[in-house]
């Protein structure tokens, strides 16, 4: 699953690979969302396109189970880990 990530990666590929993952992201604990971006940090993208995992909060890895982990890569693709709140519909 995990591989060596690259910023050259089309946007189709990870598109494939976001649709291929992304039911069992969801199912991790504090995940509430998956999606395609380019992280920024400070106002400056880092790196080029990634998938995203909005989680409510982040947690400390060794405070997670194993199995709600999330990898830095998925098939080469880097994973970025976004904590956005809880996610609430609005009327």
């Amino acid at each position: 699953m995990q591989q060596k990530a690259s910023e050259d990666i089309p946007i189709a590929r990870i598109q494939a690979i976001k649709a291929r993952y992304e039911a069992d992201l969801l199912k991790k604990a504090n995940v509430v969302g998956v999606g395609i971006g380019i992280r920024m940090r400070q106002g400056r993208p880092v790196g080029g396109p990634a998938l995203i995992v909005n989680v409510t909060h982040k947690v400390p890895l060794e405070q997670l189970h194993p199995q709600d982990r999330i990898p830095e890569t998925l098939d080469g693709v880097r994973v970025w880990v976004e904590a956005i709140g809880e996610v609430k519909a609005q009327q």
